[in-house]
């Protein structure tokens, strides 16, 4: 193995394990691998920034522009109201919104597919007495299954593609992953929509315990004379009212000291976590009040639920410091955290992705913050943003789908569709530029050169040998089924982009081994990096079902691996069925 190709692999691998923790920004993990590969001496300089110029950038840019204008429409919001009227089983609300979100994610990213079906399935759920439990993963699932139909489904697709028109000269043609993608997602769908009320049944009481799954939710609030809790020991909190105490503070000091000698005493404040329908119960027996707030007697006050998306500019920052809240008069009075830790008071609490905000304020105040910040509200509630009624973007993106399935290069004609959304002022392409999630799109193009070098510096070929030696890829179907299977383990770690940009080298190098065309092999590659149902991390639909949906990350391998491994089944017959 020549210094090249070790040097590459340890840096692929400390790039796979800091993208994995999420310690470091993903931007800033790819750019510091760019330079650090040019510095190893992988690729030249004017190699390195070739990626933001790559067809597959461009695409997802344009595509996220595109999905900013789709998702301010109202005709999702007048089928789920047609839907709640027909009174229909949960079966059918749960495989149907699943089913949607399937559907649109056939067009658009997987998060942009989620963060607009979400809504309507909650309100769906909502209406007909149906378990935020068993809406969320299934909806989060069924997005990222309907990214393997179509080429623009999800970055993987694409950057499979790119890499096949580079090999041969042509790449795949918009419809060519739905002969294994559309049975795969259908078959998904309807899984999960049978053995979702089985994974998360729901209690018949009206209170809903901890250990049915209730979501967990980080609140101050004061005690007050006639509380119950008044004269309890901290240690007794758990036992008693189901709630786990984590400071005591009064008079605006801490109290210090074991649990079992501290004592809560009327006006002291409580930090505490739970579960959310314990607080309801607290608060309205008066065992834990909130802080009055002047804006709860305007005839425009809301509470809202609202979670911070991956783009969101709240991410890495302090409740104290959410001006974009605090300046309007909203006040964030409860947080569900993916990932608590708690440290201080309240309002020292840290935000990262999939947090869920619990917001009292103007109603249109908070539509007003939650668009600035880039946050996605579970509820429905005014816009600050006019909604469209208008067909015509649908109209419009529906013609650069055909004009891209008609053999145009994706990237000129949905380019076609940005140029048009901005004459009709439908868009305003300065404000949506600074609302793409900039973070996903750095990382992508920084991580194509490495990507290439593998490649290049024969690392794809060192490791076809090294794998010969124990698998017979030398014959097309075990081959296959390797590329899939290396898919399918990286992707719940890592972005289904960089499994795709790793991946893809070593697909064609298993294809060159065993003297087969690579179609089949990059097809193996796209569908693993988006079979992604076991961690909640590996995709950031997961990260954010996992604090909407209250699960645990028990609860994605329960859920996911029969998924999982009938996909891969599924998929590997259908491999060998139209590709081979």
């Amino acid at each position: 193995m020549s210094f090249e190709q070790a040097s590459l692999l340890i840096l692929l691998l400390a790039m796979l394990v800091l993208f994995s923790f999420e310690r470091i920004g993903i931007e800033v993990v790819a750019v510091a691998g760019l330079l650090a590969g040019y510095a190893l001496g992988l690729y030249p300089a004017d190699q390195i920034f070739t990626g933001f110029a790559s067809p597959v950038v461009i695409t997802v840019i344009e595509i996220l522009l595109i999905v900013q204008v789709l998702s301010r429409a109202k005709l999702f919001d007048n089928l789920a109201a047609r839907f709640t009227a027909a009174r229909p089983s949960h079966f059918k609300v749960i495989s149907g919104a699943s089913s949607l979100a399937g559907f649109i994610s056939i067009f658009m990213n997987n998060i942009g597919a989620f963060a607009i079906t979400l809504p309507v399935a909650l309100r769906l759920g909502t209406a007909l007495s149906i378990p935020r439990r068993q809406l969320v993963m299934p909806v989060s699932f069924a997005a990222l299954l309907g990214g393997l139909v179509s080429l623009i489904g999800t970055p993987a697709n694409l950057l499979v593609s790119n890499a096949l028109a580079r090999t041969t000269g042509a790449g795949f043609h918009f419809f060519d992953f739905a002969y294994v993608g559309l049975p795969v997602a259908t078959a998904g769908i309807l899984l999960m929509a049978f053995r979702i009320r089985r994974l998360f049944p729901e209690p018949d009481e009206a209170r809903a315990s901890i250990s049915h799954g209730t979501r967990r939710i980080v609140v101050e609030r004061r005690v007050p004379d006639v509380s119950p809790l008044v004269h309890v020991r901290l240690s007794e909190c758990r036992a008693r009212f189901g709630i786990k105490p984590h400071a005591l503070i009064r008079g605006n000091n801490f109290v210090f000291g074991p649990l079992d000698q501290s004592v809560i005493e009327a006006g002291d404040v409580l930090l505490a976590e739970g579960a959310d329908a314990v607080f309801v119960e607290l608060a309205a027996t008066q065992a834990l009040i909130a802080d009055a707030h002047l804006h709860g007697l305007s005839p425009d006050f809301a509470s809202v639920e609202a979670v911070v998306m991956p783009e969101s500019t709240l991410v890495g920052s302090r409740v104290r410091s959410l001006e974009v809240f605090h300046h309007r008069g909203i006040a964030v009075t409860a947080l569900s955290m993916r990932t608590p830790r708690i440290e201080g008071r309240f309002l020292d609490l840290q935000l990262s992705i999939g947090d869920i905000l619990t917001l009292e304020g103007p109603r249109t105040a908070i539509a007003e913050a939650l668009e600035e910040s880039e946050c996605l509200l579970l509820a429905p509630t005014a816009s600050a943003e006019p909604p469209l009624h208008s067909w015509r973007p649908f109209a419009l993106f529906a013609c650069g789908v055909a004009a891209s399935a008609a053999g145009l290069h994706p990237e000129v004609a949905f380019a076609g569709v940005v140029l048009i959304l901005a004459l009709l002022n439908h868009l305003n392409i300065r404000q949506a530029m600074a609302d793409i999630n900039w973070p996903i799109i750095i990382m992508l193009a920084a991580m194509i050169p490495i990507g290439q070098a593998v490649a290049s510096t024969g690392t794809a070929e060192a490791i076809a040998g090294w794998l010969s030696l124990v698998v017979p890829i030398s014959q097309p179907l075990s081959g296959i089924a390797l590329t899939l299977f290396l898919a399918m383990v990286l992707t719940p770690f890592v972005n289904n982009a960089t499994v795709a940009i790793v991946l893809t080298p070593m697909a064609l190098e298993f294809a060159k081994t065993g003297r087969h065309a690579p179609d089949a092999y990059l097809i193996a590659v796209a569908v693993g990096a988006s079979l992604d149902f076991l961690t909640p991390f590996g995709h950031h639909n997961n990260t954010l079902a996992m604090g909407i949906g209250g699960y645990s990350f028990s609860d994605f391998l329960r859920a996911g691996w029969p998924l999982a491994v009938v996909s891969y089944g599924l998929a590997l017959f259908l491999l060998a069925l139209f590709w081979l």
